[in-house]
């Protein structure tokens, strides 16, 4: 058994199955509290059952990806034990302060957000939800640090320490704050908010006009549809930008990890975007490409005669998974155009007051639900595939961060046990969903239960 192999797809079970979560809930952090201002300024009670029915939705979301996240961390101390020697000195850090500054700030006000509006002040109970939204938010910088510090290290130089008679390589931290603010720290963190954001208000979205379809509180329904179709139309618009200077930061630190993205083999000015094709790692070209010739050399650069290094000018051994790196970025990229032609024409639709009216366009947001997170998943799996053959890039290889004492058995063992476990979670999750769905929210003041 393929020991490193078997290792890297338990990582992935476990992070792709536990960032289903945290997306949703920063979207849903947001939506909340602009319920909350929105009752804080008019006092219509339309917005606080927005608040109050959205907030049961979160928790329910946010108690289930706590689980999901426990297991990622230990894994650093049973299958990771090179990489964990080596930047454990950096990425406790910034773990430590996610746990302190971020995840108690958010779980402690989620408890007077669910229990505490009739005994708290309205504007305590206000300033709650946006502490649960700051919360959400600053536990994505802290993990973004982390995980950015191994795509573009800084601030840290390289010792070597004797463990057992035998000199090992560790990072050393030397300056904190460029380890924080390493080069792609705030280009990433802005992408998986905005990013987040788009989960929460599609999720909104879709699932309202779910509950319209289904001829199920279809009032409460139409009032969420039209409560977030302009902050979806325009959390699209602002990914997208996002996501463009993060591609140019890309093209500026890890160049191989963007001619993977891009399928691109030799280094050349006018470099095509390809937008659809077969990239053939093993014979360093693409089958039935469709290009539009210089756009990336475009984006990166400002103008077509803009240099792109392409894949050839790497060692093959330090270039990533071709296919595995293409495919996940441009599933991204085409379920973000499929997010913004939705958001467009539902806001055509709110502009023509018919957003509730035509039945193709609810399936089309019906519909739309699981894509926004399947977009977060394929840019994390762009990201990180992107990044091999390093864990942490430049430095430190993903054949050297393995424990070499775990036998390739437990860890197959433990894959089956956590996919056992993980689809019980998820199922849960989707009952008390469906639940909570089909209660609906509190009546409004003198409406019928």
């Amino acid at each position: 058994m393929d020991v490193v192999l078997l290792a890297r797809i338990q990582f992935g079970l476990t992070i792709g199955f536990h960032y289903v979560f945290p997306p949703l809930t920063i979207g849903l952090a947001w939506m909340i509290f602009l319920y909350n201002t929105r009752y804080q300024e008019n006092d219509n009670p339309v917005f606080l059952q927005l608040a109050r029915f959205w907030t049961r939705i979160f928790a329910i979301s946010f108690v289930v990806g706590v689980a999901t996240g426990i297991t990622m961390e230990f894994q650093f101390g049973t299958n990771w034990a090179g990489y964990s020697r080596f930047v454990g000195d950096i990425f406790g850090a910034p773990l430590a302060a996610e746990g302190v500054f971020a995840f108690f700030l958010e779980s402690s006000f989620l408890g007077i957000l669910l229990y505490g509006r009739k005994k708290v002040s309205p504007r305590m109970y206000w300033f709650s939800s946006l502490m649960v939204a700051l919360g959400a938010t600053m536990s994505a910088f802290w993990i973004v640090v982390a995980n950015s510090w191994q795509q573009t290290p800084a601030g840290y130089k390289v010792a070597t320490e004797m463990v057992n008679g035998v000199p090992v390589a560790k990072a050393v931290l030397t300056n904190f704050w460029e380890a924080v603010f390493n080069p792609s720290t705030l280009p990433r963190y802005f992408h998986v908010i905005t990013a987040a954001l788009c989960v929460g208000v599609f999720f909104i979205l879709g699932t309202s006009a779910w509950q319209i379809l289904k001829g199920r509180h279809k009032d409460f329904a139409m009032r969420s549809m039209r409560s977030v179709i302009v902050p979806t139309f325009g959390v699209v618009l602002l990914t997208m930008f996002v996501g463009h200077h993060h591609g140019f930061q890309v093209s500026q630190t890890q160049p191989a990890k963007l001619a993977a993205f891009e399928g691109l083999w030799e280094t050349q000015t006018h470099a095509p975007m390809m937008l659809f094709g077969l990239p053939d790692q093993k014979n360093e070209k693409n089958d039935f490409a469709i290009t539009i010739p210089g756009m990336v050399s475009l984006f990166i650069g400002g103008k077509f005669d803009t240099e792109v290094q392409g894949l050839k000018a790497f060692a093959p051994e330090d270039r990533p998974p071709v296919a595995a790196s293409f495919w996940s970025f441009h599933l991204m990229f085409y379920i973000g155009m499929w997010m913004a032609l939705v958001s467009f024409v539902g806001v055509v639709l709110w502009l023509m007051k018919k957003l509730g009216e035509h039945k193709a366009y609810l399936w089309a947001a019906a519909l739309t639900v699981p894509l926004p997170f399947l977009a977060n998943e394929f840019g994390w799996i762009a990201a990180e595939v992107g990044r091999q053959p390093w864990v942490v890039y430049g430095e430190l290889r993903t054949a050297d961060a393995i424990s070499a004492s775990v036998p390739g058995g437990q860890v197959l063992a433990s894959i089956i046990m956590f996919s056992l476990i993980y689809s019980l979670l998820f199922g849960l999750w989707i009952y008390l969903l469906k639940r909570q769905f089909h209660k609906g929210p509190e009546p409004l003041e003198g409406e019928v239960a």
